[in-house]
């Protein structure tokens, strides 16, 4: 009995806060999306609307996923999570999907974004161990991503899939520090959650499996790992097979329709579309651009997406923070926990920027890679936490991109509350 319950007071523990400065950092980024999230949930229509399923802005696909769960090519089993989210929801406010509705899956929202950045600040603290003021700067920083910004109100599924993956890298960093194998329970619930909101993630939950110590030295440890990664892949397949009852044919032929939709877009160029996007939209508000936009059902209505960048300071911001990226995993190029982190940062890379799935809304697809940046700006700090000089300057850059990147985003959600203000009360 005292197993289990040590067992699930770790749990706990791993997901939730348990310091008092984690407790500040979850209360700090909770009022703060909190509020952002409440006023736009009480005051406009943007974050359910019954009558726009797809495309109000962002091309985020609020009402879709919350009613189907999505593609189930894409994400096979968010059905199921999305039915107990709206269910819950609906619980809540009183069988109506009205503001009190809204309210309820912007909390939600909030709450896992929030968790998200305190799992990134326990990795900081625990497993990078810098001092506290350095990863108090770099959270700060981290929550003033564009992304985290519009997930903390947004019901999608890229909001509990950042959520998710972030966790699972500070655990399995954990797992790695002290030299343990990641159980196959931990990790059949790892790959069915995270692939199973979001499939092209799957193959990232047994990344940290690669470096686990002596893995390729000795045929048992590694003969370990073989089975549970198949005991994983059974697990996941056997839920996806029946989530489509087993009409496995459908999984190829929707699978290339929606990479035919996404990958082929020539209206901008494609070096622009990464910069601006992929790497850029996901951090740094590039300017909007207002479509109009019907549900195919004889209602019209307005859609706002993002714009390529329009003058040089914020290609100067992005092309900082990838030299300071490069820099980091150069200098830590024989560090295991960053291998991990940027194999996950390549699987991404190649599916939007090589394979240009989705490349021309990439800005969407940050929820499933963006944590990535304060953990390898934290590793950066960490090779050189023995020289003061390189600390200051580090310091210093980081403070100044942190100034930039947060009068910028201000100055763009203000844009972005005059379309809600026109088009959404």
């Amino acid at each position: 009995m005292s197993f289990i319950k040590t067992k699930i007071i770790n749990f706990f523990k791993l997901i939730f806060p348990s310091t008092y400065t984690e407790l500040a950092v979850f209360l700090f980024f909770m009022i703060c999306y909190g509020l952002l999230g409440s006023y736009i949930a009480l005051h406009y229509r943007i974050i359910f609307d019954s009558r726009i399923p797809w495309d109000a802005y962002f091309s985020f696909d609020n009402k879709s996923i919350l009613m189907t769960g999505g593609s189930f090519e894409r994400h096979p089993l968010s059905y199921y999570f999305f039915n107990w989210v709206r269910e819950f929801s609906l619980l809540i406010s009183g069988g109506k999907m009205d503001a009190s509705f809204r309210l309820t899956l912007a909390w939600l929202s909030n709450i896992i974004i929030t968790l998200n950045i305190v799992q990134v600040f326990k990795y900081l603290k625990n497993i990078i161990c810098l001092p506290l003021w350095l990863s108090v700067l770099i959270v700060l920083f981290f929550g003033a991503f564009s992304t985290n910004i519009i997930l903390s109100f947004t019901p999608e599924n890229f909001t509990y899939t950042l959520f998710l993956l972030s966790l699972y890298n500070y655990y399995a960093a954990i797992k790695l520090r002290n030299e343990e194998k990641t159980p196959a329970i931990a990790l059949s619930l790892a790959g069915v959650t995270i692939g199973g909101l979001t499939i092209t993630n799957f193959v990232k939950v047994f990344i940290p499996l690669l470096f686990e110590k002596g893995l390729f030295k000795d045929w048992k440890k590694f003969g370990n790992a073989v089975v549970r990664v198949m005991i994983t892949v059974v697990c996941f397949v056997l839920l996806y097979l029946n989530r489509i009852d087993f009409k496995y044919q459908n999984i190829f032929s929707k699978t290339n329709q929606q990479y035919e939709k996404f990958s082929n877009v020539e209206s901008m160029p494609t070096w622009d579309m990464i910069l601006s996007f992929f790497f850029g939209g996901n951090i740094l508000f590039p300017g909007f651009i207002i479509s109009d936009k019907h549900n195919m059902k004889g209602f019209n209505f307005k859609g706002l997406y993002m714009d390529l960048y329009s003058s040089a300071f914020p290609y100067f911001f992005i092309a900082i923070l990838l030299i300071l990226l490069i820099w980091s995993y150069s200098k830590n190029f024989k560090n295991k926990w960053v291998q991990v982190i940027a194999i996950s940062f390549f699987v991404d890379i190649v599916i939007h920027c090589v394979m240009r799935f989705g490349l021309h809304t990439s800005y969407i697809y940050g929820g499933h890679f963006v944590f990535v940046y304060p953990l390898l700006l934290g590793w950066l700090f960490y090779a050189y936490r023995s020289s003061p000089k390189m600390m200051s300057f580090l310091s210093l850059t980081l403070a100044v991109l942190f100034i930039y990147l947060l009068i910028n985003n201000i100055f763009r959600m203000a844009e972005f509350f005059w379309f809600m203000e026109t088009y959404y009360q």
